[in-house]
């Protein structure tokens, strides 16, 4: 099992329910946020200017800089290839923030460090994760890509993608579809 996202960015309107819905579900605190949108103007103006959004989090990556990093094995990579912080081990250094190319962490209230974890409580229950039921537009595509009928798998074979930096050579799990 290889857990992964794809975001379509021709669906994205940047509405902001994807966010909310993790913050909702994984008591994110108020100004905090493990994902976000990025919105971008493409195009020349007047004739073809266009608002791009794509929805980000951590990428769980194949290759994590942030595991290697971690000085108390907080930051660890489970079954699927999410990967994780366990709070109660985390001292808070900060040495996986600098390690991540996609700022997908941040120093919790608490001490600890947070990040997405693509819902792995929800899908120890069988359901998806709470970003990919909320959204409007169905832009958000998560499944196991060892799955080859999987919708990600499907999704991934069918529409040409990108990930976001990939001379990092993290090998991201989230990729964006064109």
């Amino acid at each position: 099992m290889r857990y992964a996202m794809a975001m379509d960015t021709k669906k994205c309107v940047g509405c902001g329910d994807c966010v909310v819905a993790c913050q909702t579900e994984n008591n994110v605190p108020l100004g905090y946020c493990r994902d976000w949108i990025v919105e971008s103007v493409r195009g020349t103006y007047p004739e073809t200017v266009q608002m791009h959004f794509k929805s980000e989090r951590c990428m769980h990556c194949a290759n994590t800089p942030c595991v290697r990093t971690c000085p108390t094995g907080a930051s660890h990579v489970i079954e699927g290839g999410i990967v994780k912080v366990t709070h109660n081990e985390c001292i808070g250094c900060g040495a996986c923030i600098e390690a991540c190319p996609y700022e997908a962490r941040y120093v919790h209230p608490d001490g600890y460090i947070d990040k997405c974890t693509f819902c792995d409580h929800r899908l120890e229950q069988g359901m998806s994760t709470a970003c990919v039921e909320v959204c409007p537009t169905s832009c958000l595509i998560f499944g196991d890509l060892d799955d080859p009928k999987s919708p990600i798998s499907k999704a991934l074979e069918s529409k040409d993608w990108y990930v976001i930096a990939p001379e990092a050579g993290t090998k991201p799990q989230l990729y964006f579809l064109k």
